[in-house]
C-alpha cells in the first residue's frame, strides 16, 4: 500500500461534500431535491463578460500569461481599490490566482511557519482552518455568537492574540453567517491589531452583496497604519456569477505578494488566460447586472428568514450580506426521527435530505455544533417549497 503524506491526515473529510453526494444520488434517481447547499449565485454570467472571453479566444489569447496575471487586469484591480476605497497600490502589489480560495492558500503558504497561530472568528468559511494546517500553522478560533450577530470584537481579539499569532483573518460579509462589520467595529479591531505584529487577511469576496443600505468598509482604508501588513482577498466569482471561471486575487504588501507569486509559479502558474480577459471586463464594464442580482438576493433573504423563523425549533438571524443564513437548530437536537436520535447538525441535515428532499449544509464544517447553513442563491419558488417541506419534516420529530 502506498504511504500517504502525513499532511493529508490533518484535513477533515468534508461533511458538505458528503451531503452534496447524497443529494446528487437522489437527483439521479429522479427525486426532486431543493438545493440550499450551493455557495454560488444561480444567475448566469452577464453576457458582456462572456462576450469578452469569446473575443479573447478569437484574438488568440490562449497562451501563458505572467504568473501574476495580465497587466490590464492587475491595473483594473488597482484602479478599483483607488476608486472605491481611496487606496493606492501598484500593479506589482496584485497577484491574480485561480479563485479567491487559491489566493488565500498562496498567502498562507507564503507567510506561515510551523507552529504559527492563525486567528479565525467562528463560525468561519470551511477552508480557512484546513489551509492553515496545510501551511504548518495552528488554527485558533475566536468563538462568536448570535448575541453579537456572529461578529467578534476588539476585546475578544485582544484576549486571543499571543506572541505566536501570525495571521488574523477577517471575512466581511461572512460565509456562513452573512455577518458584516460596521466601520466602528472594524476601527476598534484595527486599533488592537496596530499593537501587534501579525498579518491581516481581509477576505472581501462578498463585498458587493449587502442589504438595507449597509456600507462595506475596508480595514486598510479605515486604518492606513495596517496597510503594510494587510492582504486583501477578492475576486469575481460571487459578485459577477463567475464561480466556474476561477479568478481571484490578492492585493497587498509587495514582499508578501512576491512570495505568494513564487508559490503559485510552482503550482498552477498563471490563472486561465481567457478567464482573465472576462474578469477584466467584469471589473471595468457595466455594473447593472450586479445590482439586479443583489436586489433579488435581498428579496430572497427576507423570505427565507421569515419562513425559517416560522418553523418551530429554528431561530434565524437576518444577515447584512452574502447569500447565506445560519439558523440555530439547538432545540431540535436530541429529538427522534424514524427511531434515530438527531444528535448533531449533520444528523439534522441527513434527516432533512432523506425526509424532505432538501439539501442543507451542517454547521460542523463551519465550526458550529448548533447551526445549519442555507444558501438562498436559488429561486424564490424553491425557497418557499423547501421551507414548507422542512416545516413538515420538523413537525414529525418526536
Amino acid at each position: 500500500m502506498t504511504t500517504i503524506a502525513e499532511r493529508t491526515k490533518l484535513i477533515k473529510p468534508s461533511v458538505t461534500l458528503a451531503i452534496a453526494a447524497k443529494a446528487g444520488k437522489l437527483r439521479s434517481e429522479g427525486i426532486d431535491v431543493v438545493n440550499f447547499s450551493a455557495g454560488e449565485p444561480d444567475f448566469d454570467t452577464p453576457d458582456h463578460i462572456k462576450a469578452a472571453a469569446v473575443e479573447a479566444l478569437r484574438k488568440g489569447m490562449t497562451k501563458y500569461t505572467d504568473v501574476k496575471g495580465i497587466e490590464p487586469l492587475r491595473a483594473a484591480i488597482v484602479h478599483k481599490y483607488e476608486r472605491e476605497h481611496g487606496l493606492s497600490y501598484r500593479k506589482e502589489d496584485v497577484l491574480v490566482s485561480c479563485g479567491a480560495k487559491h489566493s488565500v492558500y498562496n498567502v498562507l503558504q507564503a507567510i506561515v511557519n510551523p507552529g504559527d497561530e492563525i486567528l479565525i472568528p467562528a463560525p468561519y468559511w470551511v477552508s480557512y482552518s484546513d489551509m492553515a494546517l496545510l501551511a504548518g500553522g495552528v488554527p485558533k478560533l475566536i468563538q462568536t455568537s448570535e448575541a453579537t450577530g456572529f461578529r467578534t470584537n476588539a476585546e475578544q481579539l485582544e484576549a486571543a492574540l499571543t506572541a505566536k499569532t501570525r495571521v488574523f483573518i477577517l471575512n466581511s460579509p461572512c460565509n456562513p453567517t452573512g455577518a458584516s462589520y460596521a466601520a466602528d467595529e472594524i476601527l476598534a479591531i484595527a486599533r488592537v491589531l496596530e499593537k501587534h505584529s501579525c498579518l491581516v487577511i481581509a477576505d472581501d469576496i462578498y463585498e458587493k452583496i449587502v442589504y438595507d443600505d449597509f456600507q462595506v468598509h475596508n480595514i486598510v482604508a479605515l486604518n492606513p497604519a495596517l496597510r503594510d501588513r494587510t492582504v486583501i482577498i477578492n475576486g469575481v466569482s460571487k459578485t459577477y456569477a463567475m464561480t466556474g471561471w476561477r479568478i481571484g486575487y490578492a492585493i497587498g504588501p509587495a514582499d508578501v505578494i512576491s512570495a505568494a507569486g513564487k508559490i503559485q509559479s510552482q503550482s498552477t502558474s498563471n490563472a486561465t488566460s481567457i478567464a482573465q480577459a472576462a474578469a477584466l471586463e467584469a471589473i471595468k464594464g457595466p455594473q447593472d447586472d450586479v445590482m439586479t442580482m443583489v436586489r433579488e438576493f435581498h428579496k430572497r433573504r427576507d423570505v427565507i428568514v421569515d419562513r425559517l423563523n416560522a418553523i418551530q425549533g429554528m431561530r434565524c438571524l437576518k444577515p447584512q450580506g452574502a447569500f447565506y443564513v445560519f439558523p440555530n437548530v439547538r432545540t431540535l437536537l436530541g429529538k427522534t426521527a424514524n427511531e434515530k436520535k438527531l444528535a448533531s447538525p449533520c444528523d439534522i441535515a441527513d434527516y432533512l435530505l432523506e425526509e424532505a428532499q432538501v439539501a442543507v449544509v451542517p454547521g460542523e464544517d463551519f465550526g458550529s455544533k448548533e447551526h445549519i447553513r442555507f444558501s438562498y442563491a436559488t429561486a424564490l419558488e424553491d425557497i418557499e417549497k423547501g421551507c414548507k417541506r422542512i416545516a413538515s419534516a420538523v413537525g414529525k420529530l418526536q
